[in-house]
């Protein structure tokens, strides 16, 4: 038991979301600004202490979508990440000069490796970086974070000089990145009880980990442990490689074994089902099944000793409720008969209170549509067509479409699309069905993107399913994700497909970044 566990009051860790910075760098990640909003105004919904919203000098995009996080979201604190160098300082200063607890962010590499083959500095040289970085930050803002890229292959003694260095400048939390998941957990706790002693008591340890050898939430507890209280993490466990640290199993660890560990966040546990659902559908990257808290099997039980132990007293076999992390899929909801109050009921309940109500209206006609050809509705099938329907401008929308196919026949599609010009049809062929549809809805919208990802998933359980498709698009530079839900999987693929087009119109893909300005490394 740690010493932190004898005390009566956990003592509180911060939860700093790098999502929309580290988790956007997952290859094939690519949002947009209206993306990245929603994901922010969730994060602070969750109750996340910081948001990394991005690396501004990256490109004017990221610059601008930093911005408007900065300007319209509230609560969390805002930072902005800057390598040791006057633009990149400069350019996260803009960035976040609107927001409520703005924060500049700033990095060095420390490790011999990094210092030597990357930099080509010297060790002092690097210090000197570092302060200037740190006091130049400063003079934009008062809270300003230093950290030490792949410090876990740092010299702990030089860690803790440049660390003392970057706090006499005025860094008020440093962070220790294990940048490539290199270290264990003994290491990390160990590496934290140095730095405590070595650094003033009002000074905020920070861990980053990377999950390259599968340890980076139990790195990022043993730092806890050692004396970390701000946690850097993403939901999901998105990120660069294997990915981060998942915020949604560093949170349940601390919560439910606090007798153990001692430690408290303030995220809003109930809404951490919800953010994963979000973040998987914008990001177009599906959460594993088996994967903790959040996939689809985190709480089913198959075995038949299982579902007997369950069945007689849940705690047998699940040491913490489903509906504490927002899951309740296997709730009814509604059927056909339903009506509009009590659809509205359904929203609020699942969280969705702020929907303005030509948003409900429009929603509560699909469901209608849905309860004739589903019956039952569950939250989970709620939840999917709420979260297809987001806020994308929409120029073309689906009306009809008929596929015909079959064993040794070229598959052919008719569609339908509502236009600018009205009703619209054409009729394509392709490979399969899917294709065949791409195709005669190309033909009508005149777009062409190309299709790089495919997926399908069954929202719930049953043949009466709702399928969710989520596709992976390019055109011209930018990349493009599209949802459909439908119980016919083609109506969710063409749905899926249109709500591409619909973004091409409207301008919100998100630009390709390579090279060195492709989002900073930590």
């Amino acid at each position: 038991m740690t010493d932190q566990a004898t005390s009566t009051t956990p003592e509180r860790i911060r939860i700093f979301d790098t999502t929309l910075r580290d988790g956007e760098q997952s290859p094939g990640v690519a949002l947009n600004h209206a993306q990245k909003l929603e994901i922010a105004h969730t994060l602070a919904r969750l109750g996340v202490d910081v948001i990394e919203a991005g690396f501004p000098i990256a490109s004017p995009g990221d610059l601008e979508g930093v911005s408007r996080i900065a300007r319209e979201v509230r609560g969390p604190i805002i930072t902005g990440l800057a390598r040791a160098a006057r633009p990149d300082i400069e350019a996260a200063a803009r960035a976040i000069e609107a927001a409520e607890k703005p924060r500049i962010h700033t990095f060095i590499a420390t490790s011999p490796i990094h210092m030597a083959k990357k930099l080509n500095l010297e060790p002092d040289a690097v210090v000197e970086r570092a302060v200037q970085a740190v006091q130049y930050a400063r003079s934009f803002v008062d809270d300003v974070e230093f950290s030490a890229e792949d410090a876990t292959r740092s010299d702990w003694a030089f860690l803790a000089r440049i660390f003392r260095a970057a706090v006499e400048a005025g860094a008020t939390t440093v962070n220790v990145p294990d940048t490539v998941g290199y270290t264990t957990p003994k290491e990390m706790r160990e590496l934290f009880a140095f730095l405590k002693g070595e650094l003033p008591a009002h000074v905020i340890l920070s861990s980053h980990c990377h999950d390259d050898l599968g340890m980076a939430v139990a790195n990022s507890v043993a730092a806890a442990e050692g004396g970390a209280r701000q946690i850097e993490c993403t939901i999901n466990g998105i990120g660069e490689r294997a990915g981060n640290a998942s915020l949604e199993e560093i949170v349940m660890a601390f919560h439910t074994r606090r007798d153990v560990y001692g430690f408290e966040t303030g995220i809003r546990t109930r809404e951490l089902y919800r953010a994963s659902r979000l973040v998987s559908r914008l990001s177009g990257m599906p959460v594993q099944p088996n994967k903790a808290i959040v996939g689809d099997n985190a709480f089913a039980h198959e075995s038949g000793i299982h579902q007997d132990g369950v069945i007689k007293a849940r705690e047998t076999y699940e040491i913490m409720n489903a509906e504490l992390v927002g899951r309740e899929a296997a709730v009814l909801v509604m059927g056909k008969h339903s009506g509009r109050a009590a659809f509205r009921k359904a929203l609020n309940d699942l969280g969705y209170t702020d929907m303005p109500d030509d948003k409900v209206q429009s929603l509560f006609a699909r469901f209608k549509d849905l309860a004739d050809r589903k019956g039952q509705i569950y939250a989970d099938d709620l939840r999917a067509m709420v979260e297809a329907r987001s806020d994308v401008p929409q120029t073309f929308t689906l009306e009809g479409f008929q596929i015909t196919s079959g064993m040794n026949m070229t598959p052919v599609a008719f569609v339908r699309l509502q236009t600018p010009d009205g009703l619209v049809d054409a009729t394509a062929h392709g490979d399969g069905p899917v294709e065949a549809a791409y195709q005669a809805i190309n033909k009508i919208t005149g777009l062409a993107p190309t299709l790089e990802s495919y997926r399908i998933q069954a929202v719930t359980r049953g043949g009466d399913a709702l399928g969710e498709v989520s596709v992976g698009a390019r055109y011209g530079e930018s990349t493009l994700h599209g949802t459909g839900v439908a119980t016919d999987i083609v109506e969710a693929s063409a749905r899926a497909w249109v709500r591409v087009q619909n973004m091409i119109v409207a301008g919100m893909g998100t630009e390709r970044r390579q090279g060195e300005f492709a989002p900073g490394r930590l």
